[in-house]
């Protein structure tokens, strides 16, 4: 033991002087191109100091990749190849890399690389001074930082939508405390998207170190810069003139979602800790009995034997199977919570299983890292290791065989208490400050295929806390602990809608805050924003008030009810919502910098938690004790959603916000698809898909979808996909022929009209005149019920 203690001295010593000298290193600039070489698909470029590598993998997609030591090319996030060729000019003095989108001009003397579009452009450059450099292993690159630049993105980061004049450290961290201007927090997603003279682009700086970056925060409007503490100096340059499109070809580089289980869009109600399955069953039974609709109930640590992962509490929950059946036969599915701690325990299944394959941390002399987390004394899982993956997953067994098919992720960061895991704990052959920021994603990945396999053609639910760039591949997320009070509440959808732009779609915050208590009246706000955050849990803290839709009293309950009747209404567009995530990694809450990038005003601190919820619906966030709230409309049409009131769009507006009416406004020519109310989504409803299409000025389309829900046989085929679209100079609203083999829930199409008072006249359906019927006595709604799944076309 005394021989070990003074290994871990000196060690201690080294790193320490290391961590000095590195400090204290002269700045190492990248110099001038020695030579030009091409390797197939590769450019390389070498300088005295080190070596650059040029990949083109779209024409709107161009890799840079600087290093003083190239080792394997690998990335636990990118998913694609680089295309099999790569054509370049050269003379004396530059190198240029052209592609139908995208040019770079490479300076030789010093070695810089701007961007531009193919047509002259200029997109980003390197600082002419500075460029790429190095103090001791840390990379930097430096670049030009325009007048007007602004910049979004880097997930979950708190501040203003604008991080320009902002700075953030990307390092996973467990951050309980967190207030609206913390950093850094639970995930890491250094990626973002700049903005300037009507121009885009995006920066993907594909490096698992601590990272940095620094958005003119500290270079007096001179430079934005970003680096690492180690590893090369990686990025992906995408210049599509989109934010959106961006955002489809960073999801296309890193992965997109699978189609999730429907029942997880449902309303989900959790708690640390529902104590018993006894307890677990009662609040599912209070939110039937009271007819709050919902799908999935959680149990957080404590229904473990003394939290152990893969363990039931005998005492509290003795017979898991006899629960979830009864949960079952209530329609609802149960999420439990993992961590990636394995107690030290000899006779532990998971304990003496990973000892024995050596699948855990160690110190470099082999001897197992171990910190304390809720079980104890823990070791940690080398989840970067494949074998290690498959264990994890295969341990899942514990709880699926009793029913469970949802799986949440937690501590992953990885937390330990009170102290960080030393640098020099190797995971593998990672040391931790290379692996930090991705053992969430790995862990989420070993948790995710693991379940699918086990649950053989059913699609898992996976939540984790800690993540990186891709995990949308395998995971839904959400913001971790926030805090009971209004500014936690309006920073959770700034959280969302950034996440959002790094392409994860399936993302939420706890409804009403983790910690604290929340008043009555926020804890009504609140839920009335879930219904349009793609993942609506209700969570809180152990020790605090219940938060449950029925502790508010019979009014705020009846309130709570109707917003939860609404996302239930909402679950067709919500869906097929996520097919759009699916196929172009859009996310469904969507900041307004996506479709109104040009806007000034969306920018505004005022303005910037406003969002749209998949293609048609705006959602302005309120604080708890306003009810009145300014709110800018973009350019375009726009209805009330609650009123039917036709607005103007490119202004602010006074919007009446009490707390039974969240403004949300629905974009002139929007299509939402609807169904009648039901409890949960395992129930069969009315078979009525209600079709609603809002009046405007411009021509429209919406691509419903709809599959099983539950498995993936979506893949071969089976699913129910028809484009619905309506053109208001020809009068036509028409319905596609159905794509795919799915047999659809609904059997019957009502087709509703919003605002087309004073522009009907006749009304046929595929050239046979039809009677339509008024809903509002106004004469500004109207309904009729089609029932082909055969094209369909209407005129009015």
């Amino acid at each position: 033991m005394k021989r070990y203690c003074y290994s871990l001295v000196i060690l201690l010593v080294i790193y320490s002087s290391n961590l000095f000298a590195q400090q204290h290193m002269d700045t190492e600039i990248l110099g001038n191109a020695e030579s030009v070489t091409q390797q197939n698909n590769v450019l390389l470029i070498k300088t005295k100091e080190a070596e650059a590598r040029v990949w083109v993998y779209s024409p709107t997609i161009i890799r840079v990749s600087i290093s003083k030591e190239h080792s394997a090319d690998s990335s636990f996030a990118v998913v694609k190849d680089p295309e099999s060729t790569l054509n370049y000019k050269e003379t004396a003095t530059d190198i240029t890399v052209s592609t139908s989108a995208l040019t770079l001009h490479i300076n030789k003397s010093p070695l810089r690389f701007d961007f531009s579009t193919a047509d002259g452009k200029v997109l980003s450059e390197d600082d002419p001074r500075f460029g790429t450099n190095w103090q001791g292993t840390r990379v930097v690159n430096y670049r030009k930082l325009y007048k007007d630049e602004r910049f979004i993105g880097l997930g979950e980061k708190t501040g203003n939508l604008d991080r320009r004049g902002s700075a953030y450290v990307n390092w996973n961290t467990d951050a309980p405390d967190h207030g609206p201007k913390t950093d850094p927090l639970y995930e890491t997603f250094p990626f973002f998207v700049g903005l300037h003279n009507g121009l885009s682009y995006g920066l993907f700086f594909d490096n698992t170190h601590k990272s940095y970056f620094d958005f003119g925060a500290s270079t007096d409007e001179q430079m934005s810069w970003f680096g690492a503490d180690g590893g090369d100096m990686n990025y992906y340059f995408f210049g599509a003139q989109s934010v959106a499109q961006i955002i489809e070809d960073y999801t296309w580089l890193t992965g997109r979602m699978e189609m999730p289980p429907l029942w997880s869009l449902g309303y989900q109600q959790c708690r640390w800790s529902y104590m018993s399955a006894e307890e677990v069953l009662d609040i599912a039974s209070k939110l039937r009995e009271d007819k709050i609709p919902a799908d999935v109930v959680y149990c957080d640590i404590d229904y473990m034997d003394h939290y152990k992962i893969f363990t039931w509490n005998k005492q509290t929950f003795p017979d898991p199977k006899g629960m979830i059946d009864k949960l079952k036969a209530m329609n609802f599915h149960l999420v439990t919570i993992v961590d990636p701690g394995i107690k030290v325990e000899d006779g532990y299944k998971q304990h003496d299983e990973g000892v024995a394959k050596g699948y855990f941390a160690t110190y470099p002399d082999g001897e197992k890292y171990i910190g304390s987390v809720w079980p104890g004394r823990c070791y940690f899982p080398n989840f970067t290791d494949k074998a290690v993956r498959d264990w994890w997953g295969a341990s899942f067994t514990a709880l699926t065989e009793p029913g469970v098919e949802g799986f949440w992720n937690d501590m992953n960061e990885p937390a330990v208490w009170n102290q960080s895991i030393p640098w020099m704990v190797k995971f593998g052959k990672y040391y931790m400050p290379e692996i930090r920021n991705v053992y969430g994603m790995q862990m989420a990945e070993a948790t995710y295929l693991g379940t699918k396999k086990i649950l053989g053609n059913k699609r898992p639910f996976v939540l984790t806390r800690a993540a990186y760039s891709g995990t949308q591949r395998f995971s839904a997320v959400w913001t971790g602990d926030n805090s009971a009070y209004d500014a936690h509440m309006l920073l959770g959808q700034r959280l969302v809608n950034s996440l959002g732009i790094t392409g994860m779609s399936l993302v939420g915050v706890d409804i009403g805050g983790f910690t604290g208590n929340p008043t009555p009246e926020l804890m009504v706000r609140w839920n009335s924003l879930g219904v349009y955050t793609p993942m609506f849990r209700n969570h809180a803290a152990q020790g605090t008030n219940y938060r449950e839709p029925w502790r508010w009293g019979k009014d705020n309950e009846a309130i709570i009810r109707k917003d939860i009747e609404q996302r239930y209404k909402l679950l067709p567009y919500i869906y097929s919502g996520y097919y759009q995530s699916h196929q172009t990694g859009l996310p469904l809450s969507r900041t307004l910098a996506i479709d109104y990038t040009q806007e000034d005003s969306i920018f505004s601190e005022h303005f910037q938690n406003q969002f749209m919820f998949g293609d048609a619906i705006l959602v302005a966030p309120v604080e708890s004790t306003k009810f009145n709230e300014d709110v800018y409309l973009p350019k375009g049409e726009w209805y009330r959603l609650s009123s039917g009131e036709k607005f103007v769009g490119g202004r602010i507006i006074n919007a009446p916000a009490p707390l039974t009416d969240l403004p949300v406004f629905i974009k002139g020519s929007a299509i939402i698809p609807m169904q009648n109310l039901v409890q949960s989504t395992s129930e069969k409803g009315d078979g009525i898909l209600k079709i609603n299409v809002w009046y405007g000025s411009a021509a429209n389309s919406f691509v419903y979808y709809e599959d099983d829900g539950s498995s993936y046989d979506y893949q071969k085929g089976v699913y129910y996909k028809r484009n619905i679209s309506f053109d208001p100079a020809k009068n036509v609203i028409s319905l596609s022929a159905v794509e795919g083999s799915f047999v659809s829930k609904y059997n019957k199409i009502e087709l509703v009209l919003h605002g087309f008072k004073g522009h009907l006249k006749t009304f046929k359906v595929n050239g046979k005149d039809t009677k339509i019927w008024p809903n509002t006595g106004d004469g500004t709604d109207y309904s009729l019920f089609v029932n082909e799944n055969k094209e369909i076309k209407i005129q009015y």
